[in-house]
């Protein structure tokens, strides 16, 4: 079980790491950001890789940036070096995945899967996958089913899907979207609940997640058909909220972890 970071957005990566470890979470999903607010703190690269191996936490999932699918010219070229980044940073703290969302825009899918295949030879010099995130605010990727056509036009198998709990209810597709897919496309798992009355998808409206259990997510069989489809990786829980953020981030992240367990236990 992995703490994103940005569920804690508002708390210092040293406190999140304190916090995680003081509340049972094993592991840790990072973000570019973590390394950008370090630098601005006069914090070295070295130091951050130090301040999480001194944690005793794993790195879960190492986050990169969205845009580089279709992106061109020096905006892609800065993309692709984020990504790089990443791919890096994770080698380095022995984390299995780099995970990016889908581009928002629309686009050719052929070109889509070109730069899939770009990353995905980027990952493997590094021994790490790529989880492709489908969001439920794209134009053209925003299902699991479309994110598995981009997966089967880059065939490459460096990547995966990253599968989101909060990102299939908004979208409608319902938790049976996951039967289709095979072990070898699922790359992560991030989880967080949807409020009853979150409205429709929109970028606006995207930072509403809560833990599991307390809104419609139906939790015991998102668990059991990725559990039993031999998924043995780690469950990230992605849940930013400005009321959470203003919340004792300790009691945030001991209330989520009860809250998985619970869940875990009904799945058996």
């Amino acid at each position: 079980m992995a703490l994103h970071t940005w569920t804690l957005d508002s708390t210092p990566l040293p406190e999140v790491l304190r916090i995680a470890r003081e509340t049972g979470w094993e592991a840790v999903e990072m973000r570019a950001i973590d390394f950008t607010r370090a630098a601005e703190a006069g914090q070295s690269e070295e130091e951050v890789f130090e301040l999480v191996q001194a944690s005793g936490l794993k790195v879960a999932s190492m986050g990169g940036r969205l845009g580089w699918m279709y992106a061109e010219g020096e905006e892609r070229r800065e993309l692709l070096g984020i990504m790089a980044d990443a791919c890096r940073r994770a080698e380095a703290l022995g984390c299995p995945v780099v995970q990016c969302p889908v581009d928002f825009a629309r686009g050719d899918l052929k070109r889509a899967a070109a730069s899939v295949r770009e990353v995905g030879d980027m990952a493997a010099k590094h021994g790490v996958r790529v989880a492709i995130e489908t969001y439920s605010v794209a134009e053209q990727f925003n299902t699991l089913a479309r994110g598995r056509e981009l997966l089967a036009a880059a065939d490459h198998p460096a990547v995966g899907l990253d599968v989101d709990s909060y990102h299939i209810q908004r979208i409608g597709e319902g938790m049976a979207a996951m039967l289709d897919l095979t072990i070898d496309q699922i790359a992560l798992v991030q989880y967080s609940d949807v409020p009853a009355h979150a409205g429709p998808p929109e970028p606006g409206n995207l930072l509403n997640r809560l833990p599991p259990g307390r809104g419609v997510v139906p939790f015991v069989d998102f668990f059991r058909i990725l559990s039993e489809k031999g998924y043995s990786g780690y469950w990230s829980y992605e849940a930013p909220n400005p009321a959470t953020w203003e919340r004792d981030a300790t009691e945030v992240a001991r209330e989520a972890h009860a809250a998985t367990l619970e869940i875990l236990a009904r799945v058996g």
